[in-house]
């Protein structure tokens, strides 16, 4: 795509908005990272996945929301690798068992609270940190980590509440 770019617009066009590749840069540098790390801890919870269920974390709805507040600080699909991982460790038992080794409420949580959670910081969502990074670049005033976190959580925990009732609780949707 960036060949693509680069053969069909102006360099001017691009000079013009001041484009650069030091964004997609950090993004690419933070996701290296990410998925070096996480590498043995993957293995340890996939091979002690059922430890971790007979402590106590077992139910979807709490599934849920560890999976969200780890995306978001990690990212979605890192923390959706992280928890499928562990879930095919906690043998159990469902419908989707026999091919992946999880349920349909646990697959369900796991992609819930990876996705949705992630828009609870910048860096829990590779866009948000992309925008992040492009309006910093650009010279435009952006809240602080820790602003943008305190505006999220006060719109988004509450939403989040509400979900885990209508979806682990009571199981209307």
């Amino acid at each position: 795509m960036i060949f693509m770019s680069l053969k069909t617009t102006k360099t001017s066009l691009r000079e013009e908005n001041q484009f650069s590749y030091h964004p997609v840069l950090e993004v690419a540098y933070l996701f290296i990272g990410i998925f070096l790390t996480m590498m043995p801890a993957l293995v340890y919870l996939e091979t002690h996945g059922s430890v971790i269920a007979e402590k106590g974390l077992a139910e979807p709805w709490m599934i849920f929301w560890f999976t969200g507040i780890l995306s978001a600080f990690l990212d979605n699909a890192p923390t959706y690798l992280t928890f499928f991982t562990l879930a095919q460790g906690m043998e159990l038992t469902g419908q989707l068992v026999a091919q992946t080794g999880i349920t349909n409420e646990m697959l369900r949580a796991i992609s819930l609270g990876a996705v949705f959670m992630g828009a609870l910081t910048y860096i829990g969502n590779g866009p948000n940190f992309m925008v992040k990074a492009i309006a910093d670049e650009s010279g435009t005033k952006m809240p602080s980590f820790l602003g943008y976190m305190g505006w999220s959580c006060l719109i988004l925990i509450p939403i989040f509440i509400i979900m885990t009732f209508l979806v682990f609780i009571l199981e209307i949707i």
